[in-house]
């Protein structure tokens, strides 16, 4: 079949389906509706009926009750009065009933009926008030509920007609009415209403069904009349679409010859029209697409070293090794890829950004690092021994070598311009002059394609080399940053980052409630040391002495070297007892041991250093807020103990004086209360410097003859 074809039966199904559906529902809408009506007009009548009957049978009983209370001799001419006032057809006053009569209170099933009664009784009199039934009572019983009202002969089933108000036609169906039920017998419905008490009569109630021929008719000829005005709309509409379109195939089988310059004729401004017009700019600009597409691949290997470039100048580690991810999928629409650095403690390659793993390597972000690959082992690790990429397929996913699951795979080492000997890069046994590798970056299962080409490779190669240059570029920053905050020689915080970090202990002791202890120590006679064994031995012992106050404190304190022999340390939520037990421990890590200036000299009989040199250290202890409530506050203060320590013979700690409490207390001192008093002489030095006002420690003051 044509697309006109097509297109005219679609038009046709679209529009002529619709309406044959819509006009079936209407006309099954019209029937149900017609018989609902009939029904509910059914229920109407029965209702009439059974009120009627019943307000008849309360008349004769009336009549009957009102004869029997009266004296014997009136009943008789009150039972006339009442049969002239139309009451009743006639009473009967202790006489037999006649046959065919049936008791309004009590029916009881039988032959045919030609009364309905009412009985009162007075004393041993009974009086029957009856009503005759002829065609004038069903015909008054048709008028008052607008239906034919037919008396059955019987009240069993098949039960004939006795009296009908309607056709003779109607009244041999009424046979087939069902009690309760509604029974269509040729063009009317049934209802047969049995005798209950209250309403002796076996009835059949029925109405003329509706007929809705003309709504059909009417419908039938909509549906032509829209069918037709469908074919014709439809065979337009299918040759003014086709035509175009035709003449678009022609050209477009031109322009696959090779004719760039063929036009398509644009007749019209509709969807069409714009089409050809497009159709038309195409074919002008295609040849320029050609050049540019050519131009862009050429030009891809230069954005991506402009793009390493731009990396290479970030510092965020983590940033960069996403944007290096990233972009290598984007590049090379592969489906997942890793990114693994070398750790320099283990040796191990530790994952540090991933997307689109499964497996054991689909797992949060945060828990990256806890998967490790040997050097050497595998894929990834033979890249990282080897710094030479690969690519190829494998079935991984499992067993010893424990790596991502794929069919296909390409890895390349993240490599840095760095040679033998430099610090940053981990590993050891490199060749000289060759470019250092910091890690792996794998990428797995192509997308649309069987594997990673060649090309592929190349610009992955570029790519990587540049991230290592960033990569490595990150941990000269760090490196850098670590170097202007710890002292060369004793590997201890500086001075710069003392005044960063007791202001932040100060701030954070104040926000939580909490006590902070600051400990100044100061090696005593450490002239005399450099003026009898020289400077190298000062450097060695104030690298021993460091290495002493590390080894006596916990992991969260902080030991900083504040100029000279000179040194700080923090002790984060320790009171002033606790203070004194780590003074106590640092003075008898100092004093026991003396500190060997030359290794290579020892004596022959003990194996022990001859050279060695006893030295001692005083303390000054601090606590905040009793000793001040900033932070220059405490370490003045803290300074003054340790002159106060000096006056009392060096070698020893002293605590620093409660200040006396200003408007500016938050807290009452009473952290030196369990403290043994034998412990603090207090001795106030010569000078004792005015609290400071500034929230963070100011430069050292120099010695004073310590």
């Amino acid at each position: 079949m044509t697309l006109r074809g097509r297109l005219t039966t679609a038009f046709l199904v679209v529009v002529l389906g619709p309406v044959l559906l819509g006009s079936f529902f209407v006309g099954m809408t019209v029937a149900t509706v017609s018989r609902d009506r009939t029904v509910e007009r059914l229920d109407h009548a029965a209702t009439t009926v059974r009120t009627a009957i019943g307000a008849m049978c309360r008349q004769l009983q009336a009549a009957a009750d009102a004869v029997a209370v009266l004296p014997e001799a009136a009943r008789r001419p009150a039972a006339d009065q009442l049969v002239t006032r139309g009451l009743a057809s006639e009473i009967r006053i202790g006489t037999s009933d006649p046959g065919g009569q049936r008791d309004c209170a009590a029916p009881a099933a039988g032959a045919s009926v030609t009364a309905i009664v009412a009985r009162a009784r007075q004393g041993a009199v009974t009086v029957a008030a009856t009503q005759t039934l002829d065609a004038g009572f069903v015909a008054r019983l048709a008028a008052s509920c607008g239906a034919e009202v037919t008396l059955l002969a019987s009240d069993g089933p098949g039960a004939g007609p006795a009296l009908s108000s309607s056709s003779a036609e109607v009244s041999r169906a009424v046979a087939a009415a069902l009690p309760g039920h509604v029974t269509a017998r040729g063009h009317h419905y049934l209802r047969a209403v049995t005798a209950e008490p209250g309403q002796p009569l076996p009835l059949v109630v029925s109405v003329p069904q509706a007929d809705p021929f003309g709504l059909y008719a009417l419908l039938l000829v909509g549906v032509v009349l829209v069918a037709g005005v469908a074919v014709y709309v439809a065979r337009w509409l299918a040759r003014s679409t086709t035509r175009p379109l035709e003449e678009l195939v022609w050209a477009v089988g031109k322009v696959a010859d090779g004719e760039l310059g063929t036009r398509v004729p644009v007749g019209r401004d509709d969807e069409l029209g714009r089409l050809a017009g497009t159709f038309n700019r195409m074919t002008r600009e295609l040849q320029a697409y050609v050049q540019a597409l050519t131009a862009s691949r050429d030009q891809l290997r230069g954005h991506l070293a402009i793009l390493g470039d731009t990396l290479s100048s970030t510092h965020d580690l983590h940033r960069i090794l996403q944007v290096i991810l990233q972009t290598a999928l984007s590049a090379t629409g592969a489906r997942a890829g890793l990114v693994l650095l070398i750790d320099a403690g283990d040796g191990r390659l530790v994952a540090r950004c991933a997307e689109g793993l499964t497996g054991r390597w689909d797992v949060p972000e945060a828990e990256l690092p806890t998967l490790r690959v040997p050097l050497g082992t595998g894929i990834l690790g033979a890249v990282a021994t080897s710094g030479e990429p690969r690519r190829g397929s494998c079935g991984l996913g499992g067993g010893m070598l424990d790596e991502p699951a794929c069919r296909t795979y390409v890895a390349v080492p993240i490599c840095a311009p760095a040679i033998v000997g430099d610090p940053l890069v981990p590993g050891g046994a490199l060749v000289a002059g060759q470019p250092a590798t910091l890690g792996v970056l794998a990428l797995y299962d192509r997308l649309g394609s069987d594997g990673f080409d060649d090309a592929d490779l190349l610009t992955l190669r570029t790519f990587a080399g540049q991230a290592g240059v960033a990569v490595h570029n990150v941990r000269v920053h760090e490196e850098a940053q670590r170097l202007s905050l710890t002292d060369p020689l004793t590997g201890l915080w500086n001075y710069r980052y003392l005044r960063e970090s007791l202001r932040r202990e100060v701030e954070r002791a104040s926000r939580f409630g909490r006590m902070l202890t600051v400990l100044v120590l100061d090696l005593d006679h450490f002239k005399d040391v450099n003026d009898t064994y020289g400077h190298a031995a000062g450097d060695t012992v104030l690298g021993e002495f460091a290495r002493r106050i590390r080894i006596g404190l916990r992991e969260v304190d902080v030991a900083f070297r504040q100029g000279g022999e000179e040194f700080v340390v923090l002790l984060p939520e320790t009171d002033a007892y606790g203070g004194v037990i780590v003074a106590e421990r640092l003075c008898a890590a100092v004093r026991e041991i003396p500190v060997p200036i030359d290794p290579r000299r020892q004596d022959a009989a003990t194996g022990l250093p001859l050279d060695r040199v006893a030295i001692s250290v005083s303390i000054g202890i601090a606590v905040y807020p009793e000793h001040g409530t900033t932070a220059q506050e405490v370490l003045d203060a803290a300074d003054d103990a340790l002159y106060a320590a000096k006056n009392a013979g060096r070698d020893t700690y002293r605590l620093a004086e409660t200040r006396p409490a200003t408007a500016s207390t938050v807290t009452e001192s009473v952290v030196s209360a369990g403290v043994p008093e034998g412990h603090f002489d207090h001795a106030a030095g010569p000078d004792v410097a005015a609290p400071g006002t500034s929230g963070g420690p100011q430069p050292p003051r120099q010695a004073r003859g310590r």
